[in-house]
């Protein structure tokens, strides 16, 4: 292939002008989205507060109480699990089928395959089956139910406008992020999660909206929730060098429990798929699982928010340290795969703050709750194989910003021992078993490291040939200053195989021809450069030549 025209320098096309005024169009509809993701975090945790009062302490209030935090009768430690999780199943029966689950994967196959629209009685049904679930005794969080919520109001908006799949998958992604940012004051890790798991792209049409919804949520949350952070540690000074490799630990030992908590988790769901009766009965199966590790760690029960606290502080018994890591995590992935509703960051956070504080035991003492930290940012970067979301939802939770380098050590190196040794993670490997496909790897598309200009047969004769041909499939027209990803989306639009290369100042100058077959050529120069190994650098040996004076020394 040859150039036909020199590199021009790029101009600014139509297109890139077109999506600003639409940039900002959706950010301004995001803003009243995160709006309403606060309110709506803010109605799932009083639902939850009220639920679990009523259920486990027999009064009516909607401040959040853990289940396990006085001692209850035995029978309604085992049998309240299990009414709750009835009442899920016959909401999953006869209300909607998308209430099941944790929320993430639901709202990644929303956006997947059903072009990013949201029913709007799952918004209803949703936060309500997770209180039910949450407020009955269920291990749960409640960030996966409001990522679902959320994303149901910017997509019921969007739906109710003349808006693309595109747009409304940004506004849905936006709701999303906007009700995690409500429910843990956590801005930053919000938006990261939203690039990391739900938006499949890093470009300012979404992530400037969903920045939107974000700042909107949190500065809501401030005046309806307050705002410290959710488990804020006291000032500490900087852990030093040593803390940070042996933080190296928590991370290792937090991905090798991401992977046995996550198959724990499908174990469970191959095992529920193969009973013989319906799955609308499936969550009371596991409502009995949780209730039986009620009874052995009451502690386990409910979001856990004051047991990760205790954790984070340093202020944790051995033996609920115990309880907690070995009975959270089986009653979580258990009833998990039953199909019951209920988020997992919560849970992860406990199981990972567990972890490290169980290793704390046996390592250096550096502050208090300093492994704990570790062993949360760990498990979330292993579970969620979201490293970067791990150290900052670590450290928005906690304020404890001196602990920057050795999170970042645990969150990676538990990352890194997740994707060596586990294909999928909890979300994508739900989303694989629906037969879908789906990446997290993002990389510069290779079509856009080229010019037309530089892959085109230069023929002008071809391309007039081509616009003159009356009987034939008109070609797509480009200019040679073309990405190739714009001569592709143009070959797309056209439904055809070949471009003629015309001079954007006269489009009667017609400098060549782009096939389909040369648009692989940035694909091919990608592989090259993935896979061709070579040394550039060779190192040569210079022979020593020895004086007369060495030599006489032999």
């Amino acid at each position: 292939m040859s150039g036909g025209t020199p590199a021009q320098p790029r101009a600014a096309h139509l297109g890139d002008f077109q999506v600003r005024p639409r940039m900002l169009l959706i950010a301004l509809l995001a803003v009243p989205v995160g709006g309403a993701a606060a309110l709506a975090a803010l109605a799932l945790l009083k639902l939850i507060g009220l639920i679990t009062n009523l259920v486990f302490y027999q009064r009516f209030d909607t401040a959040l109480v853990a289940p396990g935090a006085t001692a209850h009768p035995w029978w309604l430690v085992l049998t309240a699990p299990v009414a709750g999780a009835l009442v899920i199943g016959l909401m999953a029966r006869f209300g909607s089928e998308k209430i099941r689950g944790h929320g993430m994967p639901e709202a990644i196959e929303a956006i997947l395959t059903g072009e990013s629209k949201v029913a709007p009685h799952v918004a209803v049904l949703k936060p309500v089956s997770a209180a039910v679930s949450i407020g009955t005794g269920g291990p749960f969080g409640a960030e996966g139910p409001i990522i679902m919520t959320g994303g149901a109001v910017g997509s019921i908006l969007a739906q109710l406008l003349r808006l693309s799949a595109d747009e409304r998958k940004t506004l849905l992604v936006a709701g999303a992020a906007g009700g995690m940012a409500a429910t843990f004051n956590a801005p930053l890790a919000s938006i990261l999660l939203a690039v990391e798991l739900l938006l499949f792209e890093w470009r300012p049409r979404s992530f400037v909206p969903v920045a939107a919804a974000v700042l909107t949520s949190t500065l809501c949350r401030g005046f309806l929730l307050g705002t410290d952070p959710v488990f804020g540690l006291p000032a500490a000074p900087a852990p030093g060098a040593g803390a940070d490799v042996l933080a190296l630990v928590p991370g290792i030992t937090g991905g090798l429990l991401a992977i046995a908590a996550t198959a724990l988790v499908y174990l469970a769901e191959d095992g529920f798929a193969r009973l013989p009766i319906h799955w609308m009965w499936w969550p009371a199966i596991g409502g009995l699982v949780i209730g039986v590790g009620g009874l052995v760690e009451p502690r386990a029960l409910g979001v856990g928010y004051d047991v990760i606290d205790q954790l984070l502080t340093g202020q944790a018994t051995t033996s609920l340290i115990i309880g907690v890591l070995v009975v959270k995590t089986l009653i979580w992935s258990l009833s998990l795969g039953s199909g019951t509703s209920g988020g997992v960051l919560a849970p992860v956070f406990m199981i990972g703050a567990a972890l490290g504080a169980a290793e704390g035991g046996l390592l250096p003492h550096v502050a208090a709750g300093f492994w704990a930290v570790c062993g949360l940012a760990a498990v979330v970067g292993g579970v969620m194989r979201s490293p970067l979301t791990g150290i900052v939802f670590t450290l928005e939770l906690t304020h404890a910003w001196n602990y920057l380098l050795p999170l970042v050590v645990a969150s990676v190196s538990a990352y890194a021992v997740s994707v060596l040794l586990l294909k999928r993670s909890v979300l994508t490997e739900k989303i694989a078993r629906r037969r879908l496909h789906l990446t997290r790897e993002y990389t510069t598309d290779p079509l856009e490291t080229f010019f037309a200009h530089e892959v085109m047969t230069a023929d002008p004769e071809v391309g007039h040939a081509l616009l003159a041909c009356a009987g034939g499939t008109v070609p797509a027209i480009c200019h040679p200053d073309d990405t190739l990803r714009e001569v592709a989306n143009k070959l797309a639009i056209g439904d055809v195989t070949q471009a003629v290369v015309v001079d954007r100042a006269e489009p009667a100058h017609v400098h060549g021809v782009i096939t389909l077959a040369q648009l692989l050529h940035a694909r091919r120069r990608d592989l090259h450069e993935e896979h061709h190994r070579e040394r550039v650098l060779a190192v040569t040996r210079v022979p020593v030549t020895s004086s007369p004076a060495t030599s006489s020394r032999g």
